[in-house]
């Protein structure tokens, strides 16, 4: 194992191996001094970064942050390194490759030059670089970054911020969720998906809401993908049994462990994909997949020791989880960036920049990343706080953010953003939903030619007969 040294103002720091290094370097937040591998100071923070500026990327490829024979998400990451892309930038340090990765995202060829290298980047390379980053970086060479995927509806596209549109009930009562879809389409949100967090994981309750959302696309010909986000081994058995199921939805995690939490492993994920894949619905595109993350997860689930028993930092294990995600070519991946709550991401600033690095990663190891703008109500956080986050998001092109009626979800009892908070986004920004979905907006009479949102038209908007029902 290998020790890294960085002297600051006279006073020598060590660090005793990589994974003390990368959780040293972090940006301060309260998961990791929780776990009891943060900095113990902004000085020793500092050298850190430095000693980790000075690391080679080929260090990452040769002294892993979880063992290999130990971790099957290391196991992927190592057995699908692509060795020919890792070639341009196999001679970098961590601070060569920030440099390079501002660079590019500068010029004119940035999208097929990230394109390209991506499969030659292991998380753990991402996420040291965006550990001396600073947000205005994670934003640049984010922003430069294309990622598209597509299902009924083709999402990261440049100039278009897509919505998943989250019609959550306490009782997963019909009339209250079709009350929100129908609020959330009038507002133009639901391009990306329209999922529900079911209040039971039951296998006739889920087929009954899926069944609920696949007759509300038909009935008006809605371009969109629904999804209820119920386990993946209850969507395959409604997937066999013939229910209507266009995504395959599951919370993963950067370890073993920590999926083991989820009762998933990453066999058990590709046979969900290939199933999902098998019923063909898609009109654009095949990525059927709809993933979600969260800084904290594998603390949560006491699975967040890495080489020599020592904690790995909670954003590196983040980062790790979108190895899992990039093998299943999904549709949709978000990090559910302040919803695990205070004990791990303390305030505003932490889930601020926690929701920067998580979509940079993402974005720059090739999925097509969303971010859940959301804080839980004993967090020091506000709805200001997510206004700033939500609006550097869009700067920095996420694919797509979570929206629920007013902002206030109370299914899962934490605060997220509302449909108008995306209207907000994409009116400041000059950003435009998913191309089929606005195609079809404009069919209903609810755009302008500007792609502003326009009052419903009762008399005449084919929606109506919705409304009625609610």
């Amino acid at each position: 194992m290998t020790t890294y040294t960085h002297h600051v103002a006279g006073v020598g720091y060590t660090f005793d191996g990589l994974v003390d290094l990368l959780a040293k370097a972090t940006p301060l937040r309260s998961g990791d001094e929780l776990a009891g591998c943060a900095a113990a100071s902004d000085a020793e923070r500092a050298a850190a970064q430095w000693a980790l500026a000075e690391v080679p990327l080929t260090t990452f490829l040769n002294e892993l942050v979880v063992p290999y024979e130990d971790d099957e998400v290391t196991r992927l990451i190592i057995d699908t390194h692509d060795r020919v892309a890792f070639q341009e930038i196999s001679h970098l340090t961590v601070g060569g490759f920030r440099d390079w990765l501002l660079e590019v995202a500068a010029g004119d060829r940035a999208a097929e030059t990230f394109r390209r290298v991506a499969p030659g980047l292991t998380p753990e390379m991402v996420a040291a670089v965006s550990k001396i980053m600073r947000n205005q970086d994670l934003i640049a060479v984010a922003r430069a970054t294309v990622v598209t995927s597509a299902f009924r509806t083709t999402l990261g596209v440049p100039g278009r911020l897509g919505t998943r549109l989250q019609p959550n009930h306490p009782t997963d009562d019909p009339r209250g969720i079709a009350a929100a879809t129908l609020d959330g389409l009038l507002l133009g949100c639901g391009d990306a998906v329209i999922g529900i967090n079911p209040a039971t994981d039951s296998p006739h309750a889920t087929a009954d809401l899926l069944h609920l959302l696949d007759e509300i696309r038909q009935r008006y010909e809605i371009p969109a993908q629904s999804c209820v986000l119920s386990h993946v081994t209850t969507t395959m058995g409604l997937i066999e049994e013939g229910v209507p199921v266009d995504l395959v939805f599951q919370s993963i995690a950067g370890t073993e462990g920590a999926n083991a939490s989820f009762g998933v492993t990453v066999p058990l994920l590709r046979e969900a994909n290939a199933a999902g894949r098998s019923l063909r619905r898609g009109t654009v595109g095949d990525n059927v997949m709809y993933l979600e993350t969260g800084q904290g997860s594998a603390l949560s689930a006491g699975a967040h020791l890495g080489t020599g028993g020592r904690p790995v930092d909670q954003q590196t294990l983040e980062t790790r989880a979108y190895a899992v995600a990039r093998d299943l070519e999904p549709l949709l991946v978000n990090t559910v960036v302040g919803f695990i709550g205070p004990e791990y991401l303390y305030d505003g600033k932490q889930i601020i920049r926690a929701g920067l690095e998580d979509h940079f990663c993402g974005k720059l190891l090739g999925l097509p990343m969303g971010v859940d703008v959301c804080y839980t109500n004993h967090a020091e956080a506000d709805q200001d706080d997510m206004d700033t986050l939500l609006t550097l998001l869009g700067v920095a092109g996420t694919a797509f953010v979570i929206a629920v009626p007013g902002a206030d979800d109370v299914m899962l009892g934490y605060q997220s953003l509302s449909f108008h908070d995306a209207l907000y986004a994409r009116q400041v920004l000059g950003l435009r939903p998913a191309p089929e979905f606005e195609e079809w907006l404009r069919r209903l009479g609810l755009l302008d030619d500007a792609g502003r949102v326009l009052p419903v038209d009762a008399a005449t908007s084919p929606l109506r007969a919705l409304a009625a029902a609610t």
